[in-house]
């Protein structure tokens, strides 16, 4: 059997998306429609500095360590909701987290059955690896059922697992996968009354803009050559008929191996395949429908959506539908926004959900095109974006030894400084390779400068994906994903650093090495210094723009009225760098510091540096080392 390239496939969301240009279509003013919905402004909160921790659900508590590759959840073990414990979440929390995504929770398909709790398996021949793909949804209106101790009581467990978090301080986040869905998607969960996706649609016609899906008219759909199937696993004939275009925006009845052949695109309204005409007016039913889903789950008492692909659906339809969602839950709105708050698929399920926290709800789009970034903030309402074409590909160059860190001030000089409170930094996450892989930086340590400076950049909120803190590093081919540097999304499997962390459940870091213990504990300290600093968390950041000999430093100030902080972060794997660095005039009254001769500056971070000088600093910062020196 032929494998498809990993590198491609698993790039391919953002290879697409990176290559995305303005179009009339992102350009255009909202909906007409949309436009009259007059929702009044949040209040604007104290910081931005969410901290974020992202766990992938299936794997999170999987404590089975056969790993074989392409092993069925018999035999590698699946993570529970129930896993995730008041003890997990505590430890969660004390690493200064406010916010954990919970990956993967909505149904999707998978090879793995349960027939008779109503779940069956997917055909082989649309579902990518024995797990499947969590983007590849099979029911908005249900929860994945490998997730649930008891299979029929999988909603009831989730909505423990909402509770449990609110009780232990934390806000939960899921994805929302609005751009496709999964090739066999049927709804067995929605409630009464709510119409499936294409129930209705006019299968005769290629576009409408009120069918759900894009069709290829007299065509049958045909799986890629060389799909991947596990041995001795029965594939029947998959039949689709016609063929319906595929996510990733290919209008062909048989996709290439490397497209997402598993899912389906959804229509708002784009005609594709016509100079990408638009339909806005009347409202689209995929608008509709996509708003009754995410109000189903923000009264679940979820606090925030991770929006996938979010440039892939039009910036009318978020500039349309975010207002409405926040609105849901605000209490001073109400009365004014019965008719939305009270859809019908929210509606049904009042009776069976969590109690509603009063907290505004927060979107964050997974999104690539800078160019794109301030219509996705302003036009779509969005509260944060991905930085990933700006400062992740910055440091990651700097951590594998390539570029120079004058390339970080020019990122802060474009879309990802002057959007800083909107940029959602990471190292880490499900679609990228770990640090300590040999496909990224070989060294979990690397991460030291590179994580710190992304954290305290700006007023934004960072993320760590779970396992991070203690250096996973997958060096074996777990299944559909192959050995590529990643955690596999696909497939079930054990993460060994991550298990010794959890140590059977117990949660106490039991087994790991002092080495893992130490680069946890660092984790921690940045997790608690972001979210207690005021100058982190609400102040100016003013880039110094001096690097240090060799050119491997990044030195800056954060600054609020009650904190005054400079940053140093030395790249460099072996040097030591020692080097003055001058605060000019101007900042010290920016910083509203009467002038004088000698101040104190005190490491409030990782030592107990403390440096006496007047406005130029002498610094000595060791190899992948950092100081946040406190002026006073």
């Amino acid at each position: 059997m032929t494998k498809p390239d990993s590198t491609f496939s698993t790039l391919s969301r953002r290879a697409f998306a990176s290559g995305l240009v303005a179009t009339g279509l992102l350009n255009q003013p909202l909906a007409k429609a949309a436009a009259g919905l007059l929702v009044s402004a949040l209040p604007v909160t104290p910081s931005d500095k969410l901290v974020v921790y992202q766990i992938f659900t299936r794997l999170f508590g999987n404590q089975q360590t056969t790993n074989r590759p392409w092993g069925s959840l018999a035999e590698n073990g699946v993570g529970k909701f129930n896993d995730i414990t008041d003890k997990a979440l505590l430890e969660i929390k004390k690493m200064g987290v406010s916010h954990v995504w919970y990956t993967g929770v909505i149904e999707h398909a998978t090879m793995t059955g349960y027939s008779s709790a109503g779940a069956p398996s997917d055909n082989p021949l649309v579902v990518k690896g024995r797990a499947g793909s969590p983007y590849a949804i099979k029911d908005y209106y249900d929860v994945a059922p490998d997730l649930a101790v008891d299979v029929r009581k999988r909603m009831a467990e989730f909505e423990a697992l909402v509770k449990r978090s609110h009780a232990n301080g934390l806000k939960v986040i899921i994805d929302f996968v609005p751009n496709h869905l999964a090739r066999q998607y049927n709804s067995d969960a929605k409630p009464n009354g709510v119409e499936d996706m294409g129930q209705t649609d006019d299968t005769t016609k290629a576009f409408d803009p009120q069918n759900n899906f894009y069709y290829l008219p007299d065509q049958a759909f045909q799986p890629p050559a060389g799909t991947l199937v596990p041995e001795g696993t029965l594939a029947p004939a998959y039949e689709e008929e016609p063929a319906k275009a595929t996510g990733n925006d290919v209008f062909k009845a048989q996709p290439d191996i490397n497209d997402w052949y598993e899912t389906i695109k959804l229509n708002y309204g784009v005609d594709y395949q016509n100079d990408r005409k638009t339909y806005f007016d009347p409202i689209p039913s995929t608008w509709t429908k996509m708003r009754d889903i995410l109000l189903f789950w923000a009264n679940k008492g979820v606090d925030g959506f991770r929006c996938d692909m979010a440039e892939m659906v039009p910036v009318e339809f978020w500039g349309w539908v975010i207002p409405q969602i926040k609105a849901s839950r605000m209490p001073a709105v109400a009365s004014a926004t019965t008719s939305v708050a009270k859809a019908p698929a929210a509606a049904a399920s009042a009776k069976n959900t969590t109690p509603v926290v009063d907290t505004p709800i927060v979107f964050i789009a997974e999104i690539y095109n800078p160019q794109q970034y301030a219509n996705y903030i302003e036009t779509g309402k969005f509260d944060y974006l991905y930085d990933k074409v700006g400062l992740y590909d910055t440091v990651r160059a700097l951590m594998e030894g390539k570029g120079s860190p004058i390339a970080i001030s020019r990122v802060c000089q474009g879309e990802s400084g002057t959007l800083g409170k909107h940029m959602l930094r990471f190292l880490e996450n499900h679609d990228e390779q770990r640090i300590a892989s040999r496909f990224f930086a070989n060294n979990p340590w690397t991460a030291v400068p590179a994580m710190t400076l992304s954290a305290t950049l700006h007023t934004g909120p960072m993320m760590v994906y779970f396992g991070q803190e203690v250096g996973v590093n997958p060096t074996l081919p777990e299944g559909f994903q192959g050995d590529d540097g990643r955690t596999t999304i696909f497939d079930y499997w054990g993460v060994p650093e991550f298990q010794a962390w959890t140590n059977g459940g117990v949660f106490d870091g039991g087994k790991l090495t002092a080495d893992q213990k130490k680069l946890r504990q660092f984790y921690s300290q940045l997790g608690q210094l972001v979210s207690t600093s005021d100058a982190i968390r609400t102040g100016v950041s003013h880039d110094l723009q001096q690097y240090g000999k060799p050119e491997r430093l990044f030195s800056y100030l954060r600054y609020s009225a009650k904190q005054k902080l400079l940053i140093v972060c030395n790249f460099d794997p072996k040097e030591t760098i020692r080097t003055q660095l001058q605060i000019p005039d101007t900042l010290w009254k920016a910083m509203k510091i009467a002038p004088k001769k000698v101040y104190k500056f005190q490491d409030i971070f990782r030592t107990k540096t403390l440096i006496t000088a007047g406005t130029t600093v002498p610094v000595t910062v060791p190899p992948l080392g950092v100081l946040v020196l406190s002026i006073s």
